[in-house]
């Protein structure tokens, strides 16, 4: 600028005189003449602000009006068009902002000498009585396009197991179950012919009992309170062990194959054989059972009893689903849309009547019950075939074991059916499955020969955290 063409100044003053000329409605006399000073001034401020319009006309004073609030209108003005049009980048940042901090609905203010803000061509913004509320950068109020509260971060579950235990002739066979775990923090499990407790706090191994060379383990169940463990034998038999003192209490016959289920009650303990039959025995009465419940045109291989005790859920080899009330012998509600053998089932910690079950190679879904107004709710097929199925305690998710083709272990999220995590590691079927008694351990078991101890749900107190829990190994052992 020190060396400026004359002419170009020339041009420049006209521009200035036409345009002060024009725009006297807001400037003082002593204003109208334009200076050398001034004018480079003015560039110098246009070539500084490039989010200003070229053709806008430059003021003065240091009035800085609301754009977005003015009443153009009463001038016959029009705001300025934006570039390319395009919305302009800070008003719509601005507008967000406002819409996240003060809700969208922000009324339109008065000025504070009482009179109403449309007489005037700009208008000022004041500070209007909100709620406490509005102030938080979520707000009650429905802003577009934002979240009322932050993302949560997915859970993390470890994808390895912490613990490792060889389980020696622990059987490759869907219709098994050969692992449980008790109230006392006591796992038992059925190799051939022998019962064996792993004390999960001490890591100690028990022999419980030996059946002989002539009968084997076929399914073990703890006693929902105590230390009453319930054997069956693929002799028919059902045998209670006092496991505190490593001692049969009793031995109760009435099945004439295998017994592969059973499941425990307030003060009944049921039983499913291959023989098709469910029996109910009260072990406080002389008798073997007390009830016979006939159904199943094939072996039954899933019980389970309801939370509240009301309700029995048996699943078999004929692709049916069962449940049975406390006195029933003919089976109350009958679901027959699974398509193989039903050995998974659970019911729902969370939900009065909520079932969930699991069908095999042939059919490898889940499928959700309500059975207060005998409904399906819903089904998902998880491309594998379905051994076992547990809810959490702790939180609304379940896991799922799965044979035939992928071996995994899958942590879903209800009711959306969401996966959380997969976890391989099983070389054969997971055919079983057990939860610890605080919720947050699984315990798994396949025809590798290995119990995998994973840590897949959190504790009520952090069900909100995303740090691991459980992480750490403790090696490879065995449990005899």
């Amino acid at each position: 600028m020190d060396d400026e063409d004359p002419s170009a100044s020339n041009v420049i003053a006209r521009n200035w005189n036409s345009s002060s000329s024009s725009s006297r409605l807001n400037q003082s006399p002593s204003m109208n003449t334009p200076v050398v000073s001034l004018e480079r001034r003015i560039n110098r401020l246009i070539n500084a602000n490039q989010s200003q319009s070229p053709s806008r006309s430059i003021y003065s004073d240091r009035f800085i009006p609301s754009r977005s609030g003015s009443s153009f209108a009463l001038f016959d003005l029009s705001p300025s068009p934006s570039k390319d049009g395009k919305e302009d980048g800070a008003g719509s940042y601005a507008t967000l902002l406002r819409a996240a901090m003060f809700g969208p609905e922000t009324p339109e203010k008065r000025d504070i000498t009482g009179f109403s803000s449309s007489r005037n061509i700009f208008r000022f913004k004041t500070e209007t009585h909100r709620s406490l509320n509005s102030f938080s950068p979520f707000g009650i109020d429905d802003a577009p396009g934002l979240c009322h509260s932050p993302v949560k971060a997915p859970r993390k579950v470890p994808r390895s197991p912490y613990k490792v235990l060889d389980a020696p002739a622990l059987q490759d066979d869907f219709y098994l179950n050969l692992v449980d775990w008790s109230a006392q923090n006591v796992l038992a499990v059925g190799l051939g012919n022998c019962v064996y407790l792993w004390n999960a706090c001490s890591s100690k191994v028990t022999k419980l009992c030996d059946l002989g060379a002539d009968d084997s383990v076929c399914s073990v169940g703890w006693a929902l309170r105590g230390t009453h463990l319930a054997v069956g034998t693929s002799t028919g038999k059902v045998q209670i062990w006092d496991a505190s003192r490593c001692k049969r209490t009793r031995t109760m016959e009435g099945h004439r194959l295998r017994v592969g289920a059973l499941a425990w009650g307030s003060s009944v303990l049921s039983s499913g054989s291959r023989d098709k039959s469910i029996l109910q025995r009260d072990i406080r009465c002389q008798e073997d059972h007390v009830s016979k419940l006939a159904g199943h045109k094939s072996e039954v291989c899933g019980l389970k009893w309801s939370y509240d005790n009301r309700e029995l859920a048996s699943g078999g080899n004929d692709n049916r689903l069962f449940v049975w009330n406390q006195h029933s012998t003919q089976p109350v509600l009958k679901y027959s849309e699974h398509t193989a053998a039903v050995k998974a089932i659970a019911w729902s910690p969370h939900v009065h009547g909520l079932l969930a079950s699991g069908g095999g190679t042939a059919d490898r879904c889940i499928r959700f019950w309500n059975t207060t107004t005998n409904t399906h709710l819903s089904s998902i097929d998880t491309c594998s075939q379905v051994c076992n199925l547990a809810w959490s305690k702790n939180v609304n998710e379940l896991v799922s074991t799965h044979g035939y083709s992928q071996n995994q272990i899958i942590v879903w999220k209800y009711p959306t059916m969401s996966k959380i995590a997969t976890l391989t590691g099983h070389t054969y079927r997971v055919l079983y499955l057990a939860v610890s008694p605080d919720g947050q351990t699984i315990v798994t078991g396949a025809g590798d020969e290995t119990l995998r101890f994973w840590n897949v749900f959190p504790s009520p107190k952090s069900q909100n955290t995303d740090s691991e829990i459980g992480s750490s190994f403790f090696g490879r052992t065995t449990i005899r």
